[in-house]
């Protein structure tokens, strides 16, 4: 793993570089194990990941008992070597630590992978399993945060620059083994009362179209009633969007800002509902509608997009509808978010077909959910990629969902944030084609505070045929003659806590923009149309507080990924 190298130690003198020149022999083999480890971990037979692991522990606590006696504590103590004897002892225990925790992971992983669903679709069994494992998963998170505050704590530079090196390696793969610990952790704890182990839950489901971009990801063009129940997981109740009617009243309260930035109707309608990119405003307010219409409470939200019902058709494999269309992980975005439109010119029948594909992955997907070892991966891409995101209404579970990206929480983080929002506004279907590009340039820092710039590139890139008047027609001022294949869209960057813009320009040119805020986030706006294949351009300068946090940059999960490049002058900046 490249965490537990130090060959560049010599120490100086008799009794002490033998010493030396052992513990460095114990931490070069118990990295080689932990590579095999790594080589081996996905084979079906357990015994070769069990042999290297063993032997990894055994050179590990080898390492850190050497580290650990007087002799090295003299070592640790001298003006020359002090520095490099103390970080290799902090790499030695954390080798040892992290071997111990690897063991720990290893024994709850071996028991999931004997699980054998009772039935078709019943995840009891997985469930019950992954809540006994919560308290250990815990612990071992834990234990690996206080290896990583240890082990940052040692000297940085040592003077021998492959042990320096070993050290940022060893924080950089601890704090990544942590990060997957932690999220597995929050699963442990979250998945079996949200998917209903001890009583029953019911969420709605939410089906969002990103070719008519929405903060969240794109229009909710379906949905239905997700309803989990002691491991049985089914879905119910699909319906096109206009199966949810407009309330006479806000079903949910967001806050001054909130309403400044969206307006009231933005609680009242299913169509904008989502315009913010924090997915806890529109699932409070999908719920909201859904319950002031008498159809019993939920205990929240969830919504996906069809990259998402690509991936995890990745998983299921090819659905069959009734008609005798197959659709597949390959063909399913181009099918509901371009050719559907093409089919169907009467939008009833449009929305019908959008739902049986819907309700065809969802009749296929329980089968699939008893298998963790193909799960997981699944998920966790479309947790990164934001193709799925969860709210819950009980107040515990919410408090630990936010803390992991499947939430789709808009963060309350210092340091440097950039954050792009496209917004339709012309009412047609064309961010199918939108291509996005984000730029982010961090200055020097002087003084506390640091000068950025983000540049943001959209082009329309419609093709030259002709499209369907429902793809291209503009909502937004159907009094005017508009080219057809031309669009409207609000396009918002969030900046960092406490950053303030000092100039901004639209393809070169100076120009305004409307200035908001959202959850203590500086918003700045414009209203944007696009020729058909046109580009545009705005940068914004921005004068932000110095910070070593690292550079975020989420992305809105629309069709096209966005093209993320961050640069940043210099190593960084303390505030």
């Amino acid at each position: 793993m490249g965490l537990l190298a130090s060959a560049a130690l010599v120490l100086a003198g008799g009794w002490s570089a033998h010493l030396g020149m052992r513990v460095r022999d114990h931490l070069e083999a118990a990295r080689t194990a932990l590579i095999e480890l790594r080589a081996v971990a996905s084979a079906e037979d357990p015994r070769p990941a069990a042999a290297a692991l063993a032997e990894a522990r055994r050179h590990a606590a080898e390492a850190r008992r050497l580290t650990g006696g007087p002799d090295w504590w003299t070592i640790a103590h001298t003006p020359i070597m002090g520095d490099a004897a103390t970080t290799v002892r902090g790499l030695a225990e954390s080798a040892a630590t992290l071997t111990d925790v690897l063991a720990d992971v290893q024994r709850i992983a071996v028991a999931f992978t004997a699980i054998k669903a009772n039935s078709l679709g019943d995840l009891r069994k997985p469930l019950a399993d992954l809540d006994a494992a919560s308290p250990a998963l815990d612990a071992a998170a834990a234990r690996l945060s206080r290896v990583a505050a240890d082990l940052a704590a040692t000297p940085a530079r040592t003077g021998l620059e492959q042990l320096d090196q070993a050290r940022g390696t060893a924080l950089h793969e601890v704090d990544q083994l942590h990060g997957w610990l932690d999220d597995a952790a929050t699963a442990a704890v979250l998945l079996p009362p949200m998917l209903g182990l001890d009583s029953p839950r019911r969420y709605f489901l939410a089906f969002q179209t990103n070719a008519e971009a929405r903060g969240t990801g794109g229009l909710v063009g379906a949905f239905g009633i997700l309803k989990a129940d002691r491991g049985k997981v089914g879905i119910g109740h699909l319906s096109a969007n206009s199966g949810l009617s407009t309330s006479s009243v806000s079903v949910a309260d967001h806050g001054r800002d909130y309403r400044a930035r969206y307006g009231p109707s933005a609680t009242k309608m299913l169509s904008i509902s989502n315009l913010s990119p924090h997915f806890p405003y529109a699932a409070a307010t999908w719920t909201g509608l859904w319950e002031q219409q008498d159809r019993g409470r939920l205990d929240g939200a969830i919504a996906t997009d069809p990259v998402g019902l690509s991936y995890l058709l990745e998983l299921i494999g090819p659905v069959t509808l009734p008609g005798g269309e197959t659709v597949t992980s390959e063909n399913v975005v181009d099918l509901t978010e371009r050719v559907a439109y093409a089919r169907y010119t009467d939008p009833v029948a449009r929305k019908r077909f959008l739902i049986t594909i819907a309700g065809a992955v969802s009749e296929a997907l329980p089968a699939s959910l008893t298998d963790p070892a193909r799960l997981l991966p699944v998920l966790t891409r479309m947790v990164n990629e934001r193709r799925i995101q969860v709210w819950s209404r009980h107040e515990t579970e919410q408090r630990r969902l936010s803390r992991i990206p499947i939430s789709g929480v808009l963060p309350l983080r210092s340091g440097p944030f950039a954050g792009l929002v496209v917004n339709n506004s012309a009412g047609g279907k064309l961010d199918y084609y939108l291509r996005r590009s984000l730029d982010y340039e961090l200055g020097p820092c002087r003084g506390g505070m640091r000068s950025s710039t983000v540049r943001i590139r959209l082009t329309n890139d419609v093709p030259h045929k002709e499209l369907p008047a429902y793809v291209t027609d503009r909502l937004d001022s159907p009094e005017r003659r508009h080219i057809a294949g031309s669009n409207f869209l609000w396009v918002s960057l969030y900046g960092g806590l406490g950053a303030k813009m000092t100039a901004a320009r639209l393809d070169g040119e100076r120009v305004s923009v409307i200035r908001e805020t959202e959850r203590s986030h500086p918003v700045y706006s414009a209203m944007l149309e696009f020729a058909p294949r046109q580009s545009r351009t705005l940068e914004l300068d921005f004068v932000e507080f110095a910070s070593d946090e690292p550079p975020l940059v989420p992305e809105q999960p629309l069709v096209r990924p966005q093209h993320t490049r961050i640069t940043q002058d210099g190593q960084g900046c303390v505030p």
